[in-house]
């Protein structure tokens, strides 16, 4: 019996020892012990995806005793997220500024004193000097337009009127000097001196690289990949006639792929600060066809400005540089900047401001050089502006 207990114990410490051995030899080759069954439930073939690499999955399949044939083809997607490409928006200010009648030169019959010819003469025939006080503002902008109410020729053959302007073909530079793009010829004068003189007008315009529009001419121009159109009429009547050619011509601009359309008027009655109803009706009839703001010139004083379907009427500018009056009783002009803003090439937003301006840099009489007001004098003209405004 006691033989027995003896043979029992030392089986068991037999046992122990080479569990002990055993344990430690997994602990050493960092194998704990595991049941096959339960890690192929567990792992799967995600033991396969989790191995660090093909050499590895190669290690443990040999050593699990796989054959080949029991490993699944691998395939590395490279999965590629592209973002969405949106285009940023663009945003551009165009700024238009506008002026009333520039009149070049004189009649014959004002004599020779204190004329426009005269002002030249004692300038030293300095043509930069008539527009020398507004030209920084022309300049600032992306155009320029003014009313041409005269005529650039040598013709000798009148008109019979009263009054006939005339300058020679080199006061030009005046236009250029002066940063002017583009003036208008659709006025009462600009047949002073018959076909010739205005063909002539027409060729020193294009000589001299200043654009024109009235009549059945159009003038257009890109600026910033904004295409502006610009339109001219003299009349003193609203007529079915002439709202078809406006009409037509606006569609004409609109095919050719224009974005704005401004539309220069010769129109209402001299001296009158109120716009008659001929005025108003071609203003909002040109806007409902498309313009998108319609200027004034010909009272030679000023007329207010009205806002019809969020777009500007200025119903009249008023004298500018103006040789047509030595010394005319009401020298008040302005300089009107209209601001279009742009956002991916269509028309987001409008505003303008006002330039107070006098016609001549002194008082006392005119020597035709338009001069920007400041103070008291500005603010006159402002309220007397703001006066006519209100319709």
């Amino acid at each position: 019996m006691k033989n027995k207990k003896i043979i029992y114990l030392i089986t068991v410490l037999t046992s122990l020892v080479i569990l002990s051995v055993v344990f430690f030899i997994l602990l050493k080759n960092n194998k704990p012990y595991s049941n096959p069954d339960r890690e192929a439930m567990l792992y799967g073939d995600s033991l396969l995806k989790a191995a660090e690499s093909d050499d590895e999955i190669r290690g443990e399949l040999d050593e699990s005793s796989l054959s080949q044939a029991d490993i699944p083809d691998i395939e590395i997607i490279d999965i590629v997220v592209e973002s969405e490409n949106i285009p940023e928006d663009t945003y551009d200010t165009i700024t238009i500024s506008a002026a009333g009648d520039v009149t070049l030169g004189r009649d014959e019959s004002f004599g020779w004193e204190r004329t426009f010819d005269h002002e030249l003469e004692l300038q030293d025939g300095d043509f930069a000097y008539f527009f020398n006080n507004v030209k920084h503002i022309f300049e600032a902008d992306d155009l320029t337009i003014v009313n041409l109410e005269t005529t650039l020729t040598t013709a000798t053959k009148k008109a019979d009127k009263k009054f006939r302007f005339k300058a020679d073909p080199s006061y030009v530079e005046i236009l250029k000097q002066g940063n002017i793009e583009a003036v208008s010829i659709a006025n009462n004068h600009t047949l002073d001196f018959l076909d010739k003189g205005y063909q002539d007008t027409l060729m020193t315009l294009e000589e001299a690289g200043v654009g024109y529009y009235g009549y059945e001419h159009k003038y257009i121009t890109e600026v910033r990949d904004i295409k502006i159109g610009v339109l001219g009429y003299y009349s003193m009547k609203a007529t079915d006639k002439l709202k078809m050619e406006i009409e037509q011509a606006i569609d004409e601009l609109k095919n050719e792929g224009t974005d704005l359309v401004v539309i220069m008027f010769h129109w209402g009655i001299e001296r009158d600060y109120w716009p008659n109803s001929a005025q108003k009706e071609l203003a909002y009839f040109s806007i409902d066809k498309g313009a998108d703001l319609v200027l004034g010139s010909h009272p030679h004083v000023l007329q207010g400005i009205e806002e019809y379907k969020g777009k500007q009427i200025v119903y009249s500018l008023a004298n500018f540089c103006f040789g047509g009056n030595k010394n005319p009783k009401d020298k008040d002009t302005m300089i009107y900047v209209q601001r279009f803003n742009i956002k991916n090439g269509e028309l987001l937003s409008q505003e303008y401001d006002i330039i107070p301006c006098s016609i001549s840099s002194v008082t006392n009489r005119n020597n035709y050089q338009p001069t920007p007001l400041e103070g008291e004098e500005a603010e006159r003209v402002m309220k007397k502006i703001n006066k006519y405004s209100d319709f």
